[in-house]
């Protein structure tokens, strides 16, 4: 069976008008339950990440710093959420479900957290709506217990950003092969150097978007031999996307979690999707879009 992280904490109060859309993460747990996708039985509520969870990718002065609520304006600006107590605690919880999710992946193949996917946090600093790399913290537990058996870890990120604090926390590190195919001209303007880096013209369409992954992808595991892959299936790839730029359809999406998806199915690799980004305007078309997602994955591991 499917496991799926998910707290009621995900859908985080925000000032109105703000960008980000916090819905989704109570919209999408409805929806997958109602048509019947996933059960209750499928959802679990992750425990918070603890601080040393953390502390395998941040460094310990910004971690106290966060928790503290003692960044400047500038540096909390730059996350692009107000700060608060139940903002922390909805962040390491998210982390949580991410490490949760690998453990549960390893057993079962693949396990899916409703939200997570926060590359753009840094090893001292958060950005775009990160602020924890959830992602990273779970590779690099993995990573840090013999016992499991992971040696090499394949990141896809697929979000529309490139996942520049993911490529800057794991640049030294061989274990991990970080793979970005996002937007060239798109967040944040100043890229890092991930292992594999695709950038992507703006208005790139679907029969596009899809050879450049399928000449690119099964060469990736043939070459990075991984033992267990993290999967970023951001939705800011749509063409409806207020922040993206490409030119997708909501059916290349799913024929790209297909393919995705369906590569780790084929290889027996352990997967954990996070769900990243979506800033479509209508909310309709940012959860279907993710519900896709659970969707494939049921149908290969359900």
């Amino acid at each position: 069976m499917i496991a799926i992280a998910w707290a009621p904490i995900y859908a985080h109060p925000l000032p109105a008008g703000h960008r980000f859309p916090m819905l989704k993460y109570e919209l999408l747990p409805e929806q997958l339950l109602r048509e019947g996708t996933i059960t209750s039985a499928n959802l679990f509520q992750p425990q918070p990440a603890t601080p040393a969870d953390c502390l395998r990718v941040h460094d310990a002065a910004y971690y106290h710093r966060l928790v503290r609520g003692q960044l400047t304006r500038q540096e909390e600006r730059a996350t692009g959420f107000p700060w608060s107590p139940q903002l922390i605690e909805r962040e390491v919880t998210i982390l949580g479900g991410t490490l949760a999710c690998a453990r549960h992946a390893l057993q079962h193949g693949a396990a899916l957290n409703i939200a997570g996917g926060t590359h753009h946090a840094f090893r001292d600093r958060g950005e775009g709506f990160c602020l924890l790399n959830d992602q990273a913290a779970a590779a690099a537990w993995l990573l840090a217990e013999p016992v499991l058996g992971v040696h090499k870890v394949l990141i896809v990120d697929l979000d529309v950003h490139q996942g520049n604090g993911t490529a800057a926390i794991f640049q030294d590190d061989p274990r991990v092969f970080t793979f970005s195919m996002h937007g060239a001209r798109n967040y944040p303007h100043r890229k890092e150097t991930s292992d594999l880096d695709l950038a992507l013209p703006d208005g790139t369409d679907d029969a596009t978007y899809l050879a450049l992954l399928a000449d690119t992808l099964p060469r990736l595991l043939e070459e990075v031999q991984p033992d267990f892959v993290f999967y970023l299936s951001g939705v800011d790839v749509l063409a409806t996307d207020k922040l993206g730029h490409l030119g997708l359809t909501r059916v290349g999406c799913r024929q790209r979690d297909e393919y995705v998806l369906g590569l780790c199915h084929r290889h027996r690799l352990p997967v954990v999707v996070c769900m990243g980004g979506g800033y479509s305007e209508r909310l309709v078309d940012i959860v279907e879009a993710h519900a896709n997602t659970f969707r494939v994955a049921q149908d290969l591991w359900g």
